[in-house]
C-alpha cells in the first residue's frame, strides 16, 4: 500500500525545477514541490526590507553576500552538484553566504551561514518544522524566525553537535546580536516600526 502511494506522488530534482515556469515561485524539499500561491503581505515585505537594509549596510565592505527571496538555495545531503541529483531548493526570505565559492549565476549551492524566515499563515509549518530541520541538517549556522504579528524574533544557533539551540525570543523593543558575526546587532524597533 505504501509503495502505491509513493508512486502516485511525483518526485522532482533541480533539473526538473529549472524547466518550470519562471512566473511561479516554488520550493523543492526532498523532491516534493511546494508552490507559493500568494505574494507576501505588506507587513512581511516591510519587515523583510528593514532587516535586509540593516544587514546589507553591515556587509557593505565585508566578504559575505546578502540575498533575499526569490533566491535559490540548493541543498544536498551528499554534497551533490549535479542538477538531476539535487532534490532540495529553498528560497529563504533573507540569507547570508560567506563562502563565496558556493555562489553561481543560479544562486547558492550549499548552506548559507545565516537564514531569516518571516512567517506567514501559509508557511508557518514549513518554516518552523520542515525548514528548521532542513537548515539544521545542512549546517546553517544561525536561523532566525520572525513572527510579524507578534513582533517577535526567535533565534537559533547551531551547536558543536550540529543541533540548534534556542538562544531566545526577542521583542520589538530589543536589540538582537547576530551570534555568528562579532558586531552585527539588529534593532527590532527599526524592524517592526509601523
Amino acid at each position: 500500500m505504501e509503495n502505491s502511494l509513493s508512486a502516485e506522488v511525483p518526485r522532482y530534482t533541480y533539473a526538473d525545477y529549472l524547466q518550470w515556469f519562471d512566473d511561479v515561485r516554488c520550493e523543492l524539499i526532498d523532491g516534493f514541490k511546494t508552490l507559493f500561491l500568494a505574494a507576501p503581505t505588506r507587513i512581511h515585505q516591510r519587515i523583510s526590507i528593514a532587516l535586509l537594509a540593516e544587514i546589507r549596510i553591515y556587509f557593505k565592505k565585508k566578504p559575505c553576500h546578502v540575498y533575499h527571496a526569490p533566491f535559490d538555495v540548493r541543498l544536498s545531503k551528499k554534497s551533490e552538484k549535479e542538477d538531476k541529483k539535487i532534490d532540495t531548493v529553498v528560497q529563504p526570505d533573507i540569507c547570508v553566504i560567506c563562502d563565496l565559492s558556493k555562489l553561481d549565476d543560479r544562486g547558492c549551492l550549499g548552506s548559507p551561514d545565516f537564514i531569516i524566515e518571516i512567517l506567514s499563515p501559509a508557511t508557518t509549518k514549513r518554516d518552523l518544522k520542515i525548514k528548521y530541520q532542513l537548515y539544521e541538517e545542512n549546517g546553517v549556522r544561525e536561523y532566525w524566525v520572525v513572527y510579524p504579528n507578534e513582533r517577535i524574533v526567535s533565534v537559533f544557533l547551531l551547536n558543536e553537535g550540529g543541533k540548534y539551540e534556542k538562544i531566545g525570543d526577542f521583542f520589538e523593543d530589543d536589540k538582537v546580536k547576530v551570534n555568528i558575526f562579532n558586531d552585527l546587532e539588529i534593532d527590532l524597533s527599526e524592524v517592526f516600526e509601523n
